[in-house]
Parts: C-alpha cells; structure tokens; sequence
C-alpha cells in the first residue's frame, strides 16, 4: 500500500463471527481487491453460513420417515448477499478465493409469464445449459415466489464460497441452498423459522435441481449445532431434541474418493422400491382390515395405520406379516400393472428397471429401530460395552446399505479397517453416510483415537492410491449462526 493510501475494506455492523475462523477468512476475501468490482461499495451486504453434514445414522432411511442423527461439520458454504436496484440475480462461485463460474438472470424470467415460471422448465433450463449449480441459487427465489407468493421488487448480487466438497457425501448441496436462502430471507426481511428454511430448500432440490433427496441434508445445515447430533424424526422434519456426544467418544468423516449423488440411479432405485413396497404393504393392510374387522383385536396391532412411512412398522411386524409378502426383486412394468403408482412425488417407477423391493422396504424399517437405539444408548453411562454396541449398530447400518446395492469397494474397505484395527485402538464403529454409493464413510472411536484413525486413512491411501479427506470438527447450523451485516468503510 503506498503511503497516504487508505486501505478500503469492510466491517461488521450486525452479528458477530461466534469465534469460527473460516469467517474472518471469508470477509477477508471480500475485502479482495480483485472482487472489488463485483459489489457497489455504498450498499451494506448480508452474510450467512451454512455447514456440510456428517450423517452418522439414519441416511436414506430419511424418506420413509426414520429417526436420523446427523453432526453439522466444521466445513461450510457461505453468501454473501447485496440488494441491487436492477432486478436481476447475478451470482460468482469461488474457488480458492478466485472467482470460478458465473452467471446472471433476469427477475422477471421467474415471475408468473416469465420464460422459467414453470419448475420443469427451469429444471430443463439449467440442465441444458450446464449450469446446475445455478439452479440450487435461482431456485431459492422461483421456489419463495411460487411457494410463499414473495414479490422481489429489487435484484441480488450472490457470491458464493464454499469450504463443503462437491461428491464427497457430505451434503454440499444443501448447504448451498441453505446458505443462499438464509441470506435472501435476512435481505429481504422474510420470516422464515428454520424448519420452513430447511423444507424449503428441499423443494429446491426436488423441483428445480431434480434430485429426490430426503430432508435430513437441509435440516441439519440450517437447525443443527456445534458439536452435537440433531436428532430428527423425519414425518416430515420434527427435531427431536440435540444430542451431546458423549465426552468419551468423537466421530470423524472419511472420504472414499469415490463421488457420490443423490441424483444418481442407485440411489432413486432404492428410493423408489422402498416406495414400492410401502405401497405393497398398504394395501396388504387394507385387504386384510376389510375381511376381519371386529373379528380379531390384535390386527389392531397387525394393521395400525403407517401414517405415510415404512418407519411406524416394527421389525417383529414386518416379519410376521409382511416380508414374506414382498416380491424380492419386481420389474415397474409388473408393479403398475398390479398397484399404479406409489405416493412417492418425486420419483416415478420406471417400467423397464428391475427393483428390489424387500431389501429396499426393509432397510427403513430396521434402521429406525437402530437408530432409536443408539440415540438411547448415547444417554448411558460410558462403558466398553456401550461403545462396542454403537458400534455393532453402525456396521449393521453399513451392511444394510450394501445389502440394497448402494455399496461400493471403497467404502467397504474403510469400514473394513476400521473393524480390524477394533476397540484394542479406539474404533468403535463405521457405516457408509448419506446416500451411499460412494461418499464419505463415519467412524466412531475415542475421543483420544486420532491416531488410528490416521492408521486407517494410511492403509486405505496405501492400498487404493486414492486420497482420503479426513473431516473433523463441528460448527453451528445456519440459524444458530444468524447472519452478518458488512459495511464498506475507508
């Protein structure tokens, strides 16, 4: 800086950094002369920041209505939101503080008449385009308009930084969309609590991005807190409560470096068959309460309604009276032709593809009931014992997982070290997270079992060649961070 020049940079008028250091970092890049240009210096900007999830039980259980338990983690997406007097959306993504992709739309294209009105057509429009990033941005504002009849008489100015990696399971998605809706809603002074947030933003992803994801993934960006599990029961996203990880224990994420997506076809396989056999077994119920109502009390038991989720079924029920009903694997042709569709809104049964639906119903159904159980046992005195059946759960998970095809070597391999090197260094337990297929794996170990964690991270590295991300660390979600205001001053 020459002498007599005075640096311009920006400074907080609202909220505070609680203390994260990706913050300063974050307004540091802003004070970037090379992003200078991007915002007009005398209009004041919202900050908001939201963090990527480490699902450590519950995962694609989430839309059959599962308890999950999800930790927010210490990577996080942030926008930095200004109102501008054109209405127009133009955002930039960084990448390493360096501006990456870009691009601007008209207001006007989103509003009733406009080119986009329709979420198909602004699905089509970025898929075309190459530009599906952008849609988990416009799709914020197309979503508050069509769904909370929001009138946006100014423009936005979005630039977007994210710490959260694409692919890795680690739900950088939502954080994206948590992060941009967060910022609109505190720029335009909208009311929205976090759990309206979160759904919000899933119908983003369901309608304008086109991945069927359940809702855990958004809840956990904007409703979870440093350093515990948000327990979410999700009919359809009630938190049950935050759970402090015990002292003794520690959980950490690990990548397999094999890209994960929900909007990949194992995954809607799985989805659409739990689906099916939901649909299967409602109407195996309603048969069965026609033909023997007031004859026997216990089908009160037997039949009690599934209030929509797969979930509400006991294991022990569904293996007395349904199971056995459910075909192993059903083509969708077959499936339509004998029950239509399912309830599901946003998958269709395809009639050429083969699904298996006993092990896709079952997944869901058992995995509330393991998930029920670690909640529990988290509340119990330390022990070996209690360390060792969290565990066992978590590998029960793991093999469920791999039991519906959404498996892969990688994965398996990182949980496979981690059972041998065992409880004799502090490993507890391992399970794919998210939607499988790649993705980030979840240990459990001591609080002090760093170091074989590291072992375990060496020998995958080792044996794949494949760099391995270690996540660890927690950060709070989106509501409890609040949202900066930032003042340009000299």
């Amino acid at each position: 800086m020459e002498a007599g020049e005075t640096r311009v940079g920006y400074r907080i008028v609202h909220g505070d950094t609680q203390q994260l250091p990706d913050v300063p970092a974050f307004i540091a890049t802003l004070n970037d002369s090379e992003l200078a240009g991007f915002f007009e210096p005398e209009v004041d900007l919202f900050i908001t920041r939201a963090p990527g999830r480490l699902d450590l039980m519950g995962g694609i259980a989430d839309y059959s209505g599962s308890l999950v338990l999800q930790m927010p983690i210490a990577e996080a997406t942030f926008a930095a939101l200004q109102l501008d007097e054109v209405r127009d959306l133009t955002v930039t993504s960084l990448q390493d503080g360096k501006a990456d992709r870009s691009f601007r739309l008209s207001l006007a294209q989103l509003e009733p008449g406009g080119s986009l009105e329709q979420y198909a057509l602004a699905r089509e429009h970025f898929q075309s385009t190459q530009q599906l990033w952008a849609a988990y941005v416009a799709g914020v504002f197309l979503v508050l308009m069509r769904e909370r009849h929001v009138e946006f008489t100014s423009g936005a100015r979005i630039l977007i930084s994210s710490q959260v990696p694409e692919g890795k399971g680690v739900s950088s998605s939502a954080a994206l969309e948590v992060a941009v809706m967060s910022a609109v809603a505190a720029a335009f002074d909208l009311k929205l609590n976090a759990k309206e947030l979160a759904l919000l933003c899933q119908q983003v992803e369901h309608k304008v991005v086109g991945a069927p994801c359940g809702v855990m993934d958004q809840m956990a960006a904007a409703c979870g807190e440093a350093d515990r599990l948000l327990a979410l029961l999700c009919q359809p996203a009630e938190v049950q409560g935050l759970i402090q990880l015990p002292p003794d224990l520690r959980v950490w994420g690990l990548d397999s470096g094999v890209r994960h997506s929900v909007s990949g076809n194992d995954y809607i396989s799985v989805r659409t068959a739990a689906f099916m056999g939901h649909r299967i077994i409602t109407e195996t119920m309603d048969v069965e309460s026609d033909s023997k109502a007031g004859f026997d009390q216990r089908l009160a038991v037997v039949n009690k309604p599934l209030d929509g989720y797969l979930a509400n079924l006991t294991p022990s029920v569904f293996e007395m009276h349904y199971a056995a009903r459910l075909p192993d694997e059903i083509t969708g042709a077959e499936f339509q032709e004998r029950y239509g569709e399912t309830i599901d809104s946003v998958t269709r049964v395809d009639p050429a593809r083969m699904y298996a639906v006993r092990q896709a119903t079952a997944h869901p159904i058992y995995e509330h009931f393991r998930v029920r159980l670690f909640a529990e046992l988290l509340q119990t005195p330390a022990s070996e014992r209690r360390n060792e059946s969290l565990g066992e759960l978590m590998y029960q998970s793991h093999n469920s997982y791999s039991a519906c095809g959404l498996g892969c070597a990688e994965t398996d391999l990182l949980v496979q070290l981690v059972r041998e090197l065992g409880a004799q260094r502090g490993l507890y337990g391992a399970k794919i997270t998210g939607g499988g297929s790649g993705g980030t794996v979840a240990v459990l170990a001591k609080a002090d079992a760093e170091a074989g964690v590291m072992n375990v991270v060496e020998a995958f590295e080792r044996q794949t060649k494949k760099q391995c991300t270690v996540f660890a660390g927690s950060s709070p979600g989106s509501a409890a961070f609040g949202y900066l205001s930032l003042r340009r001053d000299r």
